[in-house]
């Protein structure tokens, strides 16, 4: 029987010890079960996507903009609930491996194989429950106004510069790391739920830019449009760009600063 009580966290440096360990198991894990776990994650990202789209609907005219996004942010939460609590890879929690690599736990080629295929999968994942929630007509519903929302939500992610994607890129996967860090602390499934919404409400609220996000609200919003638009494959790879290296800086700088502070080799001083 478990002992764990409601609120019962473990500390920082036992949280650091469990990234470690799991960075070198999921660096080491076989390429198909990787590759069904990312396209997993892909899919769970996508739903609370659009279940974002769906909680904004038709808010723009009666609901202030800073209300509405803190209730998208904690039903996008959903996604990130689904791949820790369900088990799944998803690429911007796995930049969290950079820890096992300085341990020594994990090689740089395996952890930057595992980070390629957790992409490539993820954005498969994505791109097809994106694509099945527009052939179900989701974006209809509402007359309209769920399509309408992520409309236009994938245009102002396809219109910011380089520079600006990069750096909301960096923040946003600095607070989608630690909802995993805290979710490694956490005993129970309900602590866990409990400490990934925060952070990952957070993110949304304030309008951050997150890849495997992007991986499916720009594809709803380009099937939303049609032919004619701003959003287009060169404007989808023009934010995906940025915005995933701001996500590997943004995570490994998380799992750096913790290996650092509770990890690193230390002389002694005694």
């Amino acid at each position: 029987m478990s002992d764990a009580q409601p609120g019962d966290i473990r500390p920082p440096k036992k949280i650091a010890i469990a990234a470690r360990q799991k960075g070198k198991t999921k660096a080491g894990l076989d390429a198909p079960v990787l590759l069904m776990l990312a396209l997993l994650a892909g899919a769970y990202v996508a739903f609370g996507g659009l279940f974002a789209m769906t909680a904004l609907a038709g808010t723009s005219d009666v609901v202030p903009h800073g209300p509405a996004q803190v209730l998208a942010g904690v039903v996008f939460a959903l996604g990130l609930i689904l791949v820790l609590l369900g088990g799944a890879e998803l690429f911007t929690g796995n930049t969290l491996l950079v820890v096992a690599w300085a341990e020594g736990r994990a090689g740089f080629a395996p952890i930057l194989w595992a980070l390629l295929l957790a992409y490539i999968a993820n954005l498969v994942g994505s791109v097809g429950i994106v694509w099945l929630a527009y052939e179900g007509g989701l974006h209809e519903a509402g007359n309209g106004a769920v399509g309408a929302a992520a409309l236009a939500t994938a245009t102002r992610k396809v219109q910011l510069d380089f520079w600006p994607a990069l750096a909301s890129g960096i923040l946003a996967n600095m607070l989608v790391c630690l909802a995993v860090w805290l979710a490694f602390g956490a005993r129970s499934a309900a602590d866990k739920v409990l400490v990934i919404i925060p952070p990952i409400a957070a993110f949304v609220a304030m309008g951050f830019e997150h890849s495997v996000a992007n991986m499916s609200l720009i594809p709803f919003g380009w099937l939303v449009q049609g032919s004619a638009g701003p959003i287009d494959l060169g404007s989808f790879l023009g934010n995906l760009v940025p915005v995933t290296i701001g996500n590997i800086i943004g995570g490994a700088s998380i799992g750096l600063a913790y290996w650092f502070a509770y990890l690193r080799p230390q002389e002694d001083t005694e």
